[in-house]
């Protein structure tokens, strides 16, 4: 587990901005991610961003690796060289999360057979109107989960004869690493702010009315 990461569970006063700043930062997301009504799956990497920006905010650039090479498909941040996957999701429960995008139903079988957890996971649960969390799940806490479920039931494959759409941790897995005794967890109130008053054309209107 990457200890020093832990300080973002332990300190006062992150704890306070992630309470305070998350929800409203991830507002903001959603309205530059939505269109008629509805978000675009880009809303995911929106919300990383803001996820890798409060890293940066606490540990500093020179400690908080972005440009990830490609063929570190779990990693998405390093922090103190240790490499860590940030999920999102959406939902008044704790639910299955996605590990790998694919629409290839053999590549989910094979996912399935060798992934093996090397990473700590950053996962956030929104929960608009109520009350979510900010979870780090630990490399050692996965593997153990994954060995005590099985691969069958630890991940989840999308059904046959539907369009797959990749592999996800089952429901059962993630409320189990959640619950995990080596887990660490900062709640949430998930409250929208009415009063924004936020466009998410001005600050490019911006940048055309400039010389």
């Amino acid at each position: 587990m990457n200890n020093k990461i832990n300080e973002i569970f332990e300190k006062k006063e992150i704890i306070q901005k992630i309470k305070s700043k998350l929800p409203y930062l991830f507002q903001l997301a959603e309205i530059d991610n939505s269109r008629d009504g509805k978000l675009g799956m880009e809303v995911g990497s929106a919300r990383e961003r803001i996820v890798i920006a409060m890293l940066i905010y606490n540990y500093g650039e020179e400690n908080v690796k972005t440009d990830i090479r490609i063929t570190e498909k779990e990693t998405d941040v390093i922090v103190f060289d240790k490499p860590i996957s940030i999920k999102t999701f959406t939902n008044k429960k704790i639910v299955g999360v996605k590990l790998i995008w694919t629409v290839d139903a053999l590549k989910a079988l094979e996912f399935q057979k060798n992934y093996n957890p090397d990473c700590d996971i950053l996962l956030v649960h929104i929960n608009w109107g109520g009350k979510g969390a900010m979870y780090l799940l630990p490399k050692e806490a996965q593997q153990e989960v994954l060995k005590k479920l099985g691969r069958t039931t630890y991940f989840k494959l999308p059904k046959g004869g539907t369009n797959p759409r990749g592999v996800e941790i089952s429901a059962e897995a993630i409320n189990k690493l959640v619950q995990h005794t080596n887990t660490k967890m900062v709640t949430i109130e998930w409250n929208r702010d009415d009063s924004i008053n936020y466009d998410a054309y001005d600050r490019w209107l911006e940048y055309w009315k400039k010389d």
